[in-house]
């Protein structure tokens, strides 16, 4: 790599950074911060910079900020059960993950989140099904939700979906281009049909 490129990418990344400082003070200072889900009105400009991220480093930055939106609700029962649920998956307790999700998705039922988080224990649980019908929810409620894009590859991985795995990673690539996971599912899985064509 040339000092010239070096110098670019710098300068590329300096001004990526600056508008992620200025994003951080206008979104710290807006009425409601303290509040947020799928509909928070900063979301739009946080997806235009994971778009627009230079490295995986500085995506990850903007990852952390766009889940912290869409885990919070302004309802303290919402909130106390979607954390009670985050402890339990933790523990392996998915019994109790699976519980508290459900009486999120029963009290708020248009809080993509909690959809999201029901599917994902529903994956680890093997309970395929189930978790394809929560990631259809939250996807209903939250058309860019990686996460549930990315999940929604591996439930199809899971089912020898390959087509379907792959389309499945390739809209949560879409949405954020630099997500490592969904890149290298998507290379292997390309390649996999790829072999088979052969």
């Amino acid at each position: 790599m040339t000092s010239l490129s070096l110098s670019n990418r710098f300068s590329q990344w300096r001004r990526w950074a600056a508008a992620l400082g200025l994003f951080f003070a206008v979104a710290l200072l807006a009425p409601g911060a303290a509040f947020a889900d799928q509909k928070d009105p900063r979301l739009p400009e946080l997806f235009d910079l994971l778009k627009k991220a230079p490295d995986p480093g500085a995506a990850q930055q903007v990852e952390g900020l766009i889940w912290t939106l869409w885990f919070h609700s302004d309802n303290p029962e919402v909130l106390k059960l979607m954390n009670s649920g985050v402890a339990a998956m933790s523990a392996s307790d998915f019994k109790m993950a699976i519980d508290a999700f459900t009486k999120v998705t029963q009290i708020a039922p248009d809080f993509a989140e909690g959809w999201n988080k029901l599917a994902t224990v529903h994956y680890l649980t093997g309970d395929y099904q189930d978790s394809l019908d929560e990631i259809g929810h939250t996807l209903e409620l939250e058309p860019r939700h990686f996460g549930a894009l990315s999940g929604l590859g591996l439930v199809q991985v899971e089912l020898n979906h390959t087509e379907q795995a792959l389309d499945a990673f390739e809209r949560a690539l879409d949405v954020y281009p630099l997500m490592q996971g969904a890149r290298m599912n998507a290379d292997t899985l390309r390649k996999q049909l790829q072999d088979k064509s052969i």
